[in-house]
């Protein structure tokens, strides 16, 4: 991909996630100086009118413990965005909500979840990341963001 001066570089994932499936986007460097943010995130179903589809994807930026939940909690401050898609086969209808916390820049690793809860069909994704530099007072910030958020044993 070529860049001018005062472009942006853009990466873009995409893919497929099974019902239940956490993926891993892996983004860090051994500097940290590399962040990003969300731009683009958007899901449609694998297998459209096969079955009537309620599906949730999450992004996170650390990796989930436990089983993908269809729970969606703005609260958590480890969520970078969520979707939520519900196709009726008998109607063949359509509704699609997704909202993505802009304003996060991140520059580790970022965890896909993905929950039907409905069927269990598999859905595709598209991400667009925002690559930004980071100082190293930016970088310091991202990181230790991350490792706050890493739930400890108690």
């Amino acid at each position: 991909m070529e860049c001018y001066e005062g472009a942006t570089m853009i990466k873009t994932f995409r893919g497929k996630l099974a019902d239940g499936a956490i993926y891993t986007i892996v983004l860090h460097t051994n500097d940290g100086t590399t962040g990003y943010k969300i731009v683009k995130f958007e899901t449609m179903v694998a297998n459209p009118g096969a079955a009537s589809q309620q599906s949730i994807v999450k992004i996170f930026t650390v990796a989930p413990t436990a089983t993908p939940t269809s729970t969606i909690d703005f609260s958590d401050n480890t969520l970078l965005g969520a979707s939520m898609l519900q196709e009726t086969s008998s109607t063949d209808r359509f509704d699609s909500r997704t909202i993505i916390f802009d304003n996060m820049v991140f520059n580790q690793d970022i965890y896909l979840t993905h929950k039907d809860y409905n069927s269990d069909e598999e859905i595709n994704y598209h991400i667009e990341l925002e690559q930004v530099k980071l100082d190293l007072g930016e970088n310091t910030v991202a990181t230790l963001k991350d490792i706050r958020n890493v739930a400890t044993p108690v």
